[in-house]
């Protein structure tokens, strides 16, 4: 009768112990889902942002290109069909803009600051259409390598959105969402076009 009873009150409290430990990691994930969801629509919001953006720069950079008598037909610019990938040319330099890596619900880790769960678009070195690179499977590790700049987007449009920039390590550049996309655009333009490129050369000594 008393193992009985002790068997009973055991099960109980092994019950009691699953449902407070499950429903921790329930509220936990629910939490993370509902701010993935915020920050996914705000990150789709400024990626469409991203390109009306492109397209005025493009439009700006034609005329100026061509009153230097430079073809504006070398300044192109152009999106996969779910517009979720632009593609922007300019003479020599060719950069992808990208919002796909937002499969699942990511947190930005921050120094001294506690995670920030947030959608993330990412600056590329390089035109990605014609890359033999599917940007729909590719790994992170991989388009790391060519990674510029992100702009981190969270899950309230009262915060500001985070830009990095990858020569500039951990720090944070605080952007309002509300011109976040085209201050991005600018200051990849700036990173990417303001450099140039050196002639490769052997430099043993022989």
């Amino acid at each position: 009768m008393n193992n009985d009873f002790y068997s009973k009150s055991n099960k109980m409290y092994n019950t009691k112990m699953m449902k407070e430990r499950l429903d921790f990691v329930s509220s936990h994930m629910a939490k993370q889902l509902k701010e993935y969801e915020d920050s996914t629509k705000n990150t789709n919001l400024i990626f469409s942002d991203l390109i009306k953006a492109i397209e005025d720069i493009v439009e700006f950079l034609k005329i100026d290109f061509e009153e230097r008598g430079i073809s504006p037909n070398q300044i192109t610019f152009s999106t996969d069909a779910d517009k979720s990938v632009a593609i922007l040319g300019i003479l020599w330099y060719s950069i992808s803009f990208t919002m796909r890596e937002n499969i699942k619900p990511q947190a930005l880790f921050r120094n001294g600051n506690p995670p920030l769960f947030c959608g993330r678009i990412l600056a590329l070195n390089g035109d990605f259409q014609k890359a033999a690179i599917d940007i729909t499977d590719i790994e992170y590790p991989d388009i790391l390598t060519c990674e510029i700049a992100s702009l981190y987007i969270p899950a309230s449009k009262n915060l500001p959105a985070i830009m990095k920039l990858k020569h500039s390590g951990n720090a944070e550049y605080n952007l309002s969402q509300e011109e976040c996309a085209k201050e991005f655009v600018l200051k990849v333009i700036e990173i990417v076009c303001g450099g140039g490129f050196y002639h490769e050369e052997n430099c043993e000594v022989q």
